[in-house]
């Protein structure tokens, strides 16, 4: 019988505002709130633990926060900052295994199947050389796959007694046990269950996941389709997924929400080709082109639209982008319209290949254009994404 895996789950806890801390220490203790500005329909990317003592949550308009708490100290966020942290966390998750999936900027998963080490001790190792090493607070779940693992770091994280700092957490499910700690848990702690599908389920009476777990397979597939599979399996613990060590890029996406609607079409075109320049630079910077363009629209009334085109070739060059995007824009906008929030965005991405057809001279613009393209993503990431811009789209 083979042995039982050992699968680890990490979660930073309210990461942005741990290294805001580190760049701060005074903040220590604060109700503070990293995102963007109030009066600017800004949201909250990362709050404090304190400031979630007032109901402050990610996620949340920065004003409605605001007003929950008037001290609440706004830092508009060190992004490069938090993820340099990031890559460090990484880099000692590294020394302990190979197996890593990340999935996102303060998330991982780890396999340590063939370390023969208990889980409780290598947990409580890992938590500590982040802690100390890199004063990071993290909240770690474990278990024999990742659905357990990742709703133990939830479990960890909610039991915790501390309310006003990082909880800094551990709970470990051992094998045989997955069902049992699942069973008395809410069924919105189930991974993959939204708060949609929640309310679904507690409607049906399901209020637990081991209400869930109890139901015949067949009447949640009758409910649910395919889905009711998945949940049948998920609310029992069974997870047989392997850890995803390589993570292929599918889309990039730019997008802005106005600080006040908007309909004068200059300014929209013009953040239009401020977006598709965004758009160009992450796809050279990455080494791909995109075949499909896509544009993205939130009017007044929040309702949102997307219109998409697909190239006969891939590109990754900003006007082709641009010209596209505007083009879409334009289908959908009727003048004296306002906008609420506009982005663009490419899929269908693939590995950028140089086109030797056509003229010589063709070609000599295109390896011109790679060495200009070089130099400005330099000056960007040195001094800025917007360091550097076409004199069209200055303001006069």
């Amino acid at each position: 019988m083979a042995a039982a895996r050992k699968i680890m789950h990490i979660d930073l806890d309210a990461f942005f505002c741990a290294v805001e801390e580190i760049r701060e220490p005074s903040l220590k203790g604060k109700p503070f709130a990293v995102g963007g500005r109030p009066e600017e329909r800004g949201v909250v990317a990362s709050c404090s633990y304190t400031a979630r003592t007032f109901g402050i949550r990610s996620a949340m308009p920065m004003a409605r926060a605001v007003k929950l708490c008037p001290d609440l100290i706004i830092i508009h966020g060190h992004y490069a900052d938090y993820a340099s942290h990031s890559r460090r966390v990484m880099a000692i998750l590294n020394e302990f295994t190979a197996l890593i999936e990340q999935i996102s900027i303060d998330e991982a998963f780890l396999d340590l199947t063939d370390i023969p080490v208990p889980l409780e001790e290598l947990a409580h190792t890992i938590q500590a050389r982040i802690n100390h090493e890199l004063l990071l607070p993290c909240s770690i779940g474990a278990a024999t796959n990742k659905l357990v693992a990742k709703i133990a770091t939830e479990y960890a994280k909610a039991n915790s007694t501390i309310k006003d700092s990082p909880p800094n957490a551990i709970h470990i499910v051992e094998p045989g046990r997955e069902a049992a700690f699942l069973a008395p848990l809410p069924v919105e702690m189930l991974w993959g269950v939204g708060p949609k599908t929640a309310r679904h389920l507690i409607q049906l009476g399901f209020k637990t996941i081991g209400d869930l777990a109890k139901a015949p397979e067949k009447e949640l597939i009758e409910s649910f389709g395919k889905m009711g599979y998945e949940l049948s399996r998920r609310a029992r613990g069974i997870d047989d997924r392997p850890l995803s060590t390589s993570h292929t890029l599918k889309s990039i996406s730019q997008e802005t929400t106005f600080s006040a609607d908007i309909s004068d079409p200059e300014v929209l075109e013009k953040v239009i080709k401020t977006l598709a320049d965004e758009v160009s630079v992450r796809l050279q910077r990455t080494h791909l082109e995109a075949k499909t363009i896509r544009i993205k629209v939130r009017w007044p009334d929040f309702t949102t639209i997307s219109r998409q085109t697909t190239l006969q070739h891939p590109t990754s060059q900003k006007d082709l982008i641009t010209d596209k995007a505007s083009g879409l824009f334009r289908q959908v906008w009727k003048p004296g319209r306002s906008v609420r929030l506009l982005g663009v965005g490419v899929s269908q991405l693939q590995p950028h290949q140089l086109r030797l057809w056509g003229d010589e001279p063709q070609v000599r613009n295109v390896e011109k254009e790679q060495r200009l393209n070089a130099v400005m993503d330099d000056l960007r990431s040195r001094f800025g994404e917007r360091i550097i811009a076409p004199a069209s789209d200055l303001d006069r």
